[in-house]
C-alpha cells in the first residue's frame, strides 16, 4: 500500500471515529429494542459498522 498523505490519514481518522459512534449507538439501540426483529437490525448494523472500522483500521496498520 502507498503512503497515505495528511488529508487521506485525517480522512480516515474520521471515517474510523464515525463508525466507532455509529457502533455504539446502534448497539445502545439493540441493548433497548424490545421487538425482537427490530434488536436483530440494530445488531447486525451495528456488527456491519465494526467491521468497517476494522477494516479501515487495517489501513493504518500496513
Amino acid at each position: 500500500m502507498a503512503n497515505l498523505s495528511q488529508t487521506e490519514l485525517q480522512n480516515l481518522r474520521h471515517l474510523i471515529g464515525a463508525h466507532e459512534t455509529t457502533y455504539k449507538k446502534l448497539n445502545t439501540y439493540a441493548t433497548q429494542a424490545v421487538d425482537p426483529q427490530i434488536k436483530q437490525i440494530f445488531t447486525k448494523s451495528a456488527q456491519d459498522a465494526l467491521n468497517t472500522k476494522q477494516k479501515l483500521m487495517s489501513f493504518l496498520n500496513n
